[in-house]
């Protein structure tokens, strides 16, 4: 009985990653209606999506990231609140605060919590690097917990919960840069380019009209939570495992695994929650692609958007041009595949 009640479970769980690997190309295809390429970052953020991790978005203004995370967030049906970050912006801004209210049938006053834009299920933190730390850290309990506190009391937020980052190049003026604590709570941190000239001709053409494109619901808020639970029970290799735990470990200064030239180059590694979320994604990743179990190579392709932005590089990397894609190439290349070759 116990047998055949497993069986079950596993034909229930394959019907259910076949019909969101399908949802996943319709996805894509109702986004390239309004965003053109980015296919990669699409990707990425829906795997991030699935395995209930927050993206950081980093590029010049222009190249389309606001437009992007709103489109995505009208084709999963998912409530949407977007927060402008600006160099006065309070916590209270993002949490929500109390005020005083009056009962007009009896005249008697209390507090009441007016809640925040937080309380949404997908949160465009647009510009987030534009406004100070002490604010920037209003997102970290509910981007960890999944629950706000404010004055006193704890509110559990809606669930699913997806924050979404835009980010300026730390270059530009008026920017602060996010603290690592903020920094490591992010699953992925995606580059956006500029596009293509063919690309950017067809951007011109498609936004100087007057025409607008009425977009499709694809998936709603309980397929959402039914997959992300899926992720949990797909299974993984031990191998792959091991993968990605010996690529995390090879990326901290003075571990068994760093040769000369990590130790040289890397300032500061990546912890443990690096390896857990290349886990989780590569999980995504293989029922996105028809896999009901990840491979090597789904950590080889999510090793640069989850180690990105938790490495920091020596001096001495800076003064050779020796930047983080280039010393993941050599972890992956000159440790992990040589050794195991």
């Amino acid at each position: 009985m116990q047998e055949h009640s497993k069986t079950i479970e596993k034909d229930a769980d394959i019907q259910l990653a076949e019909t969101i690997n399908e949802a996943f190309a319709t996805i894509k295809s109702e986004l390239a209606r309004v965003i053109i390429g980015q296919d990669e970052i699409i990707e990425q953020l829906l795997i991030s999506l699935f395995a209930r991790g927050h993206c950081l978005l980093i590029g010049v203004p222009g190249l389309a990231k606001t437009l992007l995370i709103r489109t995505l967030g009208e084709i999963i049906n998912l409530q949407f609140s977007r927060i402008q970050f600006t160099p006065d912006l309070m916590p209270s801004d993002i949490i929500g605060t109390e005020i005083l209210q009056e009962d007009r049938s009896t005249g008697q006053k209390a507090f009441k919590f007016i809640r925040g834009p937080i309380f949404a299920n997908i949160i465009l933190a647009d510009e987030i690097n534009r406004t100070p730390p002490k604010t920037q850290s209003a997102l970290l309990e509910a981007m960890q917990e999944y629950r706000v506190t404010a004055a006193g009391h704890t509110s559990d937020l809606d669930l699913p919960f997806f924050v979404l980052a835009t980010q300026n190049p730390i270059e530009q003026e008026g920017t602060y840069p996010l603290p690592e604590a903020q920094l490591d709570r992010f699953m992925f941190s995606l580059r956006l380019d500029y596009p293509t000239l063919e690309q950017e001709v067809d951007i011109v053409k498609r936004t100087t009209t007057d025409h607008r494109v009425e977009l499709d619901p694809v998936l709603n808020k309980e397929d959402i939570l039914r997959f992300q639970n899926l992720v949990r029970r797909v299974p993984v290799a031990e191998n792959v495992v091991h993968y990605a735990v010996r690529l995390v470990t090879a990326s901290r200064k003075g571990s068994k695994l760093a040769d000369e030239k990590i130790n040289e180059w890397i300032r500061w590694g990546a912890g443990p929650r690096a390896s857990q979320y290349l886990i989780l994604g590569a999980k995504v990743r293989a029922i996105l692609h028809n896999r009901f179990t990840p491979e090597l190579d789904d950590i080889r392709y999510l090793s640069l958007p989850v180690l990105r932005h938790r490495l920091v590089p020596s001096y001495s990397a800076e003064a050779e041009g020796v930047d983080v894609q280039t010393i993941i190439e050599h972890i992956i290349s000159n440790i992990l595949d040589k050794n195991s070759a």
